[in-house]
């Protein structure tokens, strides 16, 4: 690995945006971006060709256009925490460690294994020096982010924003079940059902709305997770088809109506 990666994590890795004094509410965007650094590259084994339709895949395209939008027309304007490089870098939502189930498919916070299962690194990778230079700063000033959220408002309620294929992609463990236009994904310990029932009302226009299918859980930084409920999450997955063209292509016309979804219910949850 290049000497380059014993560093810090540069201020450009994510960014922290901001909202109202206020407003409770992060909309976190782990996955919008397409940046790998030249570093990170070079332990990527694809081609140019193969990484820019992997790319394509992985990406949750627009999410950052999403909340951005959304930050701008809320009543309160909410927080806003962006990771700016590619989860092909690390995935930041991931378990650091053997709690992830997603080291089956290859892709723990260091993916091992593209969206069809084919080598994306060597089997072999030490993933140690990307977790340090990348997934641990991000996780400290999520953490950080969210302390900030409970100090002044006296609780913190993080929107995670996702999207995901119209057909289920290979590496996909629980991709068997319904795939809603909007699926709400849920932790038992930081999603009460108040926070589910506000989701459900402002999604209910878009095309039907599920619970936990075919993703589930919700992110909540690791010096909170199953200790503070004041720190209440949810994640959002939203079918690409209802918005963009895919796999990774332009905003249709449904992104308007997503918009103003989204915006309710940050609006509602941060009031």
């Amino acid at each position: 690995m290049d000497d380059t990666l014993d560093s810090a994590a540069s201020p450009d890795s994510f960014e922290l945006l901001p909202g109202a004094v206020h407003s409770p509410v992060i909309l976190h965007v782990p996955h919008s971006a397409r940046e790998i650094p030249t570093p990170v590259r070079a332990g990527i084994v694809l081609g140019d060709a193969a990484l820019e339709s992997e790319l394509d895949h992985i990406t949750d395209a627009h999410t950052d256009e999403l909340a951005a939008a959304v930050a701008e027309g809320a009543g309160l304007t909410p927080w806003r925490f962006v990771n700016r490089l590619s989860r092909l870098v690390v995935d930041p939502e991931r378990f650091p460690d053997d709690r992830e189930e997603m080291l089956a498919a290859g892709m723990g916070a260091v993916y091992t294994r593209t969206t069809h299962r084919a080598p994306l690194r060597p089997a072999d990778t030490d993933p140690g020096p990307l977790v340090d230079r990348y997934f641990h700063p991000y996780a400290q000033a999520m953490t950080d982010a969210v302390a900030g959220r409970l100090a002044a408002t006296g609780r913190a309620v993080v929107v995670d924003i996702h999207s995901y294929p119209t057909a289920r992609l290979p590496y996909e463990l629980h991709g068997d079940g319904p795939r809603p236009a909007v699926c709400l994904g849920t932790d038992s310990f930081h999603t009460p059902p108040e926070l589910v029932a506000l989701a459900e009302k402002a999604f209910a226009g878009l095309g039907g709305v599920g619970i936990d299918s075919p993703f589930s859980g919700a992110y909540v930084p690791l010096r909170y997770y199953e200790r503070e409920p004041a720190v209440t999450a949810l994640m959002v997955e939203i079918r690409r088809d209802t918005y963009m063209t895919e796999p990774g292509g332009r905003l249709r016309p449904g992104f308007a109506r997503l918009v103003a979804a989204l915006t309710m219910l940050v609006d509602t949850a941060g009031g």
